[in-house]
């Protein structure tokens, strides 16, 4: 099967399967990784390995859309609108996470380089699975409120998190022997960088967009400057997510304005990720699983237990209500596709360990995003939020 014969398929299949996954009231994304499991050279071989090949591509594009898109929230106007609560509880779940799943997989003895990038993907959740729970019960209240703040702003710590840990970890894989302040000064060249490059083409995108009126000349502009940035990070070895963040950044705070650039790309953007999950599920090595046991467990449990923690702490520093304390964590459990993307870009810097990395979160992704909306669900009838 030819690479386009194979794109359309994914397509219309990917389509249908978001559109049963609604019937049964199970998430698009959840879908989407199943359908590219069937498909994929495991099971059916619809999907061969040649079309796989091309997924790196993909893959980057989505994450930097993904990210982009992440990066809107780092506005000072939404800061000051989510209030000191939300600060500090979103900071140290995703901090909470990362830690907390660092230590118990470093305890089941993986490797140091390893746990950190299972640590740092422990931080991320899944946005768009909350806010279909959210919607779909008609919630609303102050727990709501705080809940959606904290999503907002979670996946855009879990990408730093990430881009520090992604940094280190490579450092330490390439060079074995290298010391701690040439790993340090590793992962501080990459992330300035990135900083670097997002700020610039930050500037230049407000900049010139600020003349372009024309609807298609808007998104054109917009998505040339996104893959020019993505195109120099792959190029100088820079994170992607980083540098399409801070570009994001960077537009959102300079141009009162800079919702244009992010709705037009609304018009472009989901058969992207439909075509970025499905490869994702056809990547999937299923004899791989029965190897990840132990690992997935752990990486689960360990998860959980880091998003209570760093919840409840945030939440005690901020003096919050008892029901945020006790509830919110249970809405912030279901993860998706910013793991997901971040477990890909682990299997392209890892070759052997990137495997068993992408495995390992692609499985236990399927699981939570099966058993996450009903603990959103439950924290919300918890704290009397639904009102259908």
């Amino acid at each position: 099967m030819n690479i386009i014969l194979g794109m359309g398929i994914i397509l219309v299949f990917g389509l249908l399967s978001g559109k049963l996954a609604e019937k049964v009231k199970t998430p698009a994304i959840t879908a989407y990784l199943l359908l590219g499991i069937v498909f994929g050279p495991f099971a059916l071989g619809i999907i061969s390995e040649h079309i796989i090949a091309v997924s790196g591509t993909i893959s980057h594009i989505a994450l930097s859309l993904i990210a982009f898109s992440i990066g809107q929230n780092f506005s000072g106007k939404i800061f000051r609108q989510v209030g000191n609560q939300v600060m500090w509880i979103s900071i140290l779940e995703a901090v909470g996470a990362w830690l907390i799943t660092l230590v118990g997989l470093l305890f089941f003895k993986v490797p140091l380089y390893m746990a950190l990038i299972f640590g740092a993907i422990a931080a991320a959740s899944a946005p768009a699975a909350i806010i279909m729970v959210v919607r779909e019960y008609k919630a609303r209240g102050q727990f709501v409120d705080i809940l959606m703040g904290v999503v907002a702003l979670d996946d855009a710590w879990g990408l730093i998190i990430f881009s520090l840990s992604l940094a280190i970890s490579k450092a330490m894989y390439l060079d074995l022997s290298s010391s701690i302040g040439n790993v340090l000064m590793g992962a501080i060249i990459e992330i300035s960088g990135s900083f670097l490059v997002g700020g610039v083409l930050g500037v230049i995108l407000s900049r010139i967009g600020l003349f372009l009126k024309n609807q298609t000349d808007l998104l054109i502009w917009t998505i040339g400057v996104i893959f020019v940035a993505t195109g120099i990070s792959l190029h100088f070895h820079f994170s992607v997510l980083l540098t399409s963040m801070f570009l994001a950044a960077v537009v959102v705070n300079l141009n009162n304005e800079s919702f244009k650039f992010f709705d037009i790309l609304n018009h472009i953007d989901w058969p992207i990720y439909l075509i970025f999950f499905v490869l994702a599920g056809a990547s999937l090595e299923i004899d791989l699983l029965g190897k990840i046991g132990v690992i997935g467990i752990v990486y689960m449990i360990f998860r959980i237990v880091g998003k209570f923690a760093g919840t409840y702490l945030g939440a005690h520093i901020a003096k919050s209500d008892d029901d945020v304390k006790k509830y919110l964590s249970l809405g912030l459990l279901p993860q998706a596709g910013v793991a997901l993307g971040m477990a890909l870009i682990a299997k392209e810097q890892f070759p052997q360990a990137g495997n068993i990395i992408f495995t390992t979160v692609a499985a236990t992704t399927v699981v939570y995003e099966i058993i996450g909306p009903f603990f959103v669900k439950l924290a919300l009838h918890k704290t009397n939020q639904i009102h259908n």
